[in-house]
């Protein structure tokens, strides 16, 4: 039923700029075609100026208006989301005194040169000045800006540094599983034909690897306050994005390829509840690839903490393998003791190369 409203306000739409134009040429054969030009002339050339201004009016009130909601308004999160921001900074103000510059001129130019009997166009065919000008200007200021970008892009996709945390996402339709290594600070193997969901084994881990015993699973990424993390990227079935907006990093999540990033978050989340105002706030994952019709739902929550709570926290975890082996068997206590011993290793223990074999 809307899709016909919309069509008969259109039909309108047009109908009454249809019989405007016809009254217009109907006048404009009474009052006589050069007096008609004239005067339209002269009012197009004021409203060109009326909609300069109420532009750059309207321009400055959305931004007022909205710039609180951006997040813009708030510091970035972590260490290379201030190089981001900085980078972000430059690229709106070059290019924005060049908007505002160009569309100032655009306006005033159509206003100051208008037709009159008395002016004569001024006709050139080329200027090696003016072109050499508009080309090498703008590639000067787009390489400077796209070398930054670059700079940047291989920093938060460098090497992390030796002590930072270690992190596994994995995304698929439509949710964020995480994992994190135990004591021994190596990722367990992972096989994609293991992969059995029903039988508590979502990320296809061979728990034939016995680097895979003591890894722990979440759907929440803890994080530690003011240390270095890397985050291992993977994907089960299509391409997704971990977008991660408060830090201003995002990562494609590719399947059958792992990718990487790593930053060092600057402030809890209860710190982040205070600069922002918002009591309710938390860090979120996004996935900013469309990845089908849940896409929308597609989000994971980061909760970063003091080393101590996150201490607190992995304490209470328990690895899948040993939940998998209990659903599976009785497991002896004896057993569940032996492998408990071997896990709950907090952040700041030096993680150690993952085992990154498919």
């Amino acid at each position: 039923m809307s899709g016909y409203f919309i069509l008969a306000i259109l039909a309108l739409a047009f109908l009454v700029t249809f019989q405007i134009a016809k009254a217009s040429e109907y006048v404009s054969v009474l009052k006589g075609e050069e007096k008609t030009f004239q005067q339209n002339n002269r009012i197009n050339a004021f409203l060109f100026i009326v909609f300069l201004v109420l532009g750059l009016i309207g321009a400055w009130w959305c931004n007022d208006l909205f710039f609180k909601k951006t997040l813009l308004a708030h510091p970035a999160a972590s260490d290379h989301g201030e190089k981001i921001d900085k980078m972000l900074w430059l690229t709106l103000g070059v290019t924005g005194l060049v908007f505002f510059l160009t569309q100032i001129l655009l306006f005033w130019f159509a206003f100051k040169y208008q037709y009159t009997e008395k002016r004569k166009a001024y006709y050139f065919a080329h200027s090696n000045k003016l072109e050499l000008i508009w080309t090498v200007v703008p590639a000067i200021f787009l390489t400077l800006l796209v070398g930054l970008g670059l700079f940047y892009w291989f920093k938060i996709t460098g090497d992390a540094p030796k002590d930072a945390q270690l992190v596994e996402i994995t995304g698929k339709q439509f949710n964020w599983m995480m994992r994190y290594p135990g004591k021994d600070g190596v990722f367990g193997r992972k096989n994609y034909r293991l992969t059995d969901a029903s039988n508590g084994n979502a990320l296809g881990v061979d728990w034939e690897d016995g680097s895979s015993h003591d890894d722990l699973e979440s759907t929440e990424m803890h994080l530690v306050v003011n240390k270095p993390v890397q985050l291992v990227i993977n994907a089960q079935d299509v391409i997704h994005d971990v977008g991660l907006p408060h830090f201003r990093m995002k990562m494609d999540a590719v399947p059958g390829i792992p990718t990487t990033l790593w930053f060092t978050p600057k402030y809890t989340t209860a710190k982040m509840k205070e600069i922002t105002g918002d009591k309710d706030f938390v860090y979120e994952i996004a996935c900013d690839q469309m990845c089908g019709s849940g896409h929308y739902s597609m989000k994971g929550l980061i909760i970063v903490e003091t080393q101590e709570e996150y201490d607190k926290w992995i304490a209470t975890q328990k690895p899948q393998y040993l939940t998998v082996k209990a659903a599976q068997t009785e497991a002896s206590p004896k057993v569940v003791a032996d492998t408990l011993k071997t896990t709950a290793v907090p952040a700041s223990a030096k993680p150690i190369a993952q085992n990154t074999q498919h």
